[in-house]
């Protein structure tokens, strides 16, 4: 079930096109990649994911009930403020203000949503917490159920271990491919090969006017993909 279809976009700021003739799929539970060398236009490919910028041509089309506030967005997190004395549980609930209706407070179906993604990101305990108080992944899983909020269909994640020790990246990527796992689609910009390597279905390489979009297997066997590979320090056979 397709979820977002991108047919011929060109992407960029009115006189300043980044890539043109860019095509894209997103189905329902797939895992698709994103990758490109700083400044290849995956910030304004986000951007206009997200509907934040329109493409200078071409379209972007949602599908199958998809709206476009129901796509659960984890910025980088330089673009976060993390000292803000807010709680862990006032910080989840925030993710569904582009939702909603009510001018003061939230529901108690809102409430208990918020419980819910907390639970399951092993963070209920936190609830009362401060946020500035919480480890970088501890903050990283804040923001993920807060993303979760807005949607259980799509997830467009923004170098999400960035910043984070090996530890808990390996637990934020494990958490990642559990939702997956659970019928949510992501989208994830990563500079790290590994969710490449073994998670994505999909490959979107941006890079400096071409790109490359198509099943993981093909992107290995790609140009682009090996030359990828290659200054990763990894040989795919």
């Amino acid at each position: 079930m397709r979820l977002i279809e991108g047919r011929n976009i060109t992407i960029g700021y009115e006189d300043d096109p980044v890539l043109s003739g860019l095509s894209f799929t997103v189905d329902d539970c797939d895992y698709l990649c994103i990758v490109g060398e700083n400044g290849s236009g995956k910030s304004t490919f986000i951007k206009t994911v997200l509907s934040l910028i329109p493409p200078l041509s071409g379209k972007i089309l949602f599908e199958n009930g998809l709206k476009r506030n129901e796509i659960g967005y984890l910025p980088q997190q330089a673009g976060i403020q993390r000292d803000f004395p807010s709680s862990v549980m006032e910080v989840v609930l925030s993710g569904c203000l582009n939702r909603h209706r009510k001018l003061f407070g939230y529901s108690k179906d809102e409430k208990e949503r918020a419980m819910h993604e907390l639970a399951r990101l092993g963070m209920a305990g936190k609830r009362q917490s401060s946020f500035q108080e919480l480890s970088g992944g501890q903050q990283q899983r804040v923001l993920l159920a807060r993303a979760l909020m807005a949607t259980d269909k799509l997830l467009l994640l923004d170098e999400p271990a960035a910043g984070l020790d090996a530890a808990a990246t390996a637990e934020l990527y494990e958490i990642i491919d559990s939702l997956h796992g659970s019928g949510t689609a992501i989208m994830m910009v990563t500079h790290d090969i590994h969710p490449a390597l073994n998670a994505a279905d999909t490959i979107l390489h941006l890079s400096h006017g071409s790109y490359f979009f198509g099943r993981k297997e093909e992107y290995f066997r790609s140009e682009m993909g090996r030359i990828f590979l290659k200054e990763a320090g990894h040989d795919h056979q």
